[in-house]
């Protein structure tokens, strides 16, 4: 049995996860925190006490690029002796930046995440033993590590990155920390994206689409149904996708299907979709059952037609808008969502206008707003035409104000009516100010009055409107809670 323990200090060796990012960056900590736990590590409340810090990079802006930069200067600036491990999207776009900061003892990128927790065991077991040259550490060289002796060994830090596309495994935990433990866990079911849209990054820091197979899904599903989850997200880099890679082929209408039948799983939610993966046939088996989050998340980007194609988007807004006729007629309740860019290169006022018009007459419920940043490697980065900052923010703003817009219709229309929720973690607070939060099928964020047990599915009616969601009163209980492990 290996021990963690630290030789110096005599306490077991710990870890904390500093994350950014989208769900299936999420789902990749996840399943790091697992395997770290499984060889011995303890979980570390916040990172200026841990001794392994991973930071889990985005590098979907250029925004997201700086956070991460600021979150490990920050953490080493507060915590000197920690050992930081860089890993995530930036990680693999462009390691050497990360590499070239204090404090950061390895960059790990997306080809080579299932490293980390033997990276983290070594760096703990090593470096209570010697100093480093550099008087930061004392980590195992890479050739200990069996690592090609090619790879850097000196200041800046070791890099670790490898071919991304090469890489066929799908890294499965799921994400059942912070703000609803255990209540909505997210379970990645596909990783990678066949596409490349021109202003997209993310295919070359994740790779070709792959899949988890069904039975596997299943298993993974049954596992925290019997922990007493109800709700459960599914996640992926191009959900859609699912199971196109796999011998023999498989989909998501079956896998939805397979769930239905396999679990007893309450409510299964789809994370986000593209819209020519939105059937009919989809939109109907969501309209057939409760048992399915009625709520679409269909990215849209921009509703000028010149635009889509600059972006290399494969439909164009009015394919987009039957997607949406076929979700409205089947569900007049549905929550859908819409991310957009804004101030792609060479939109023009026109374009912009286009969008708003298209959002404004389309049943939408909310808006993700994105102004444009250029990512390195990308078609879109090349582009003539790039849109002024001071241009890109004023179209920002002016598509948030609408998203609101359409965000307080929806919620008005739900005042006064009954919404199946499951509860949340109450709020902090004495007993007379505390509130319960609770997310409805449709994706409504409600306050219930008062400490309810989470992970409680309850009927609600809607008493008022706020800017984020409803208030509501408890109008039944429909399944007695369940307490969690």
């Amino acid at each position: 049995m290996k021990i963690f323990a630290r030789s110096l200090r005599g306490l077991m060796a710990t870890f904390f996860i500093e994350q950014f990012g989208c769900r299936a960056t999420q789902a990749d900590a996840a399943a790091i925190e697992r395997q770290l736990r499984s060889r011995g590590f303890d979980v570390a409340t916040v990172a200026g006490a841990a001794d392994v810090v991973v930071v889990n990079t985005c590098t979907v802006t250029a925004a997201a690029d700086a956070q991460a930069r600021r979150a490990i200067r920050t953490i080493h600036r507060e915590n000197p002796a920690a050992r930081i491990i860089a890993t995530g999207c930036y990680a693999q776009r462009a390691p050497e930046d990360l590499a070239a900061l204090a404090g950061v003892a390895f960059v790990v990128g997306n080809s080579h995440k299932p490293e980390i927790p033997r990276l983290a065991e070594l760096s703990c077991t090593v470096g209570d033993v010697a100093e480093s040259s550099s008087g930061r550490g004392g980590f195992v060289p890479l050739a200990a590590l069996g690592i090609p002796s090619g790879a850097p060994v000196a200041r800046p830090a070791p890099i670790l990155v490898g071919d991304i596309f090469a890489l066929t495994e799908v890294l499965v935990a799921p994400i059942e920390g912070g703000e609803a433990q255990h209540t909505r866990p997210t379970l990645k079911i596909q990783d990678g994206c066949n596409h490349r849209c021109a202003f997209c990054v993310i295919p070359f820091v994740r790779g070709n689409s792959r899949s988890l197979e069904p039975a596997r899904v299943v298993q993974e599903l049954n596992i925290l149904i019997a922990r007493g989850s109800r709700e459960i997200v599914l996640s992926g880099i191009h959900l859609g996708s699912y199971g196109r890679d796999l011998v023999p082929r498989a989909d998501l209408l079956g896998l939805l299907r397979a769930i239905l039948d396999d679990t007893h799983l309450e409510r299964v939610r789809l994370s986000s979709i593209e819209p020519m993966d939105v059937s009919e046939d989809l939109v109907a088996l969501v309209a057939s059952t409760e048992r399915i989050a009625r709520h679409f998340h269909v990215p849209l980007q921009s509703a000028s037609n010149r635009i889509l194609a600059a972006m290399h988007r494969w439909y164009r807004a009015e394919h987009y808008a039957r997607r949406l006729e076929w979700i409205s007629a089947w569900l007049p309740d549905a929550a859908i969502g819409a991310d957009v860019i804004a101030g792609f290169p060479g939109e023009t006022d026109e374009d912009h206008r286009a969008t708003l018009d298209f959002v404004r007459a389309q049943p939408l419920t909310y808006l993700h707003v994105f102004s444009f940043s250029p990512r390195p490697g990308t078609a879109a980065a090349e582009l003539p035409h790039q849109v002024s900052p001071q241009e890109i923010l004023r179209r920002a703003r002016e598509l948030r104000a609408l998203g609101a817009e359409k965000k307080a219709a929806f919620l008005a229309r739900h005042v006064g009516k009954t919404l199946s929720v499951l509860t949340l973690r109450p709020s902090p607070g004495d007993a007379a100010s505390r509130v319960t939060p609770a997310v409805s099928s449709n994706n409504i964020e409600v306050q219930l009055p008062g400490a309810w047990p989470a992970n409680l599915m309850m009927e609600v009616r809607a008493a008022g409107a706020t800017p984020s969601g409803l208030v509501a009163e408890p109008y039944a209980t429909a399944v007695v809670p369940v307490h969690l492990a």
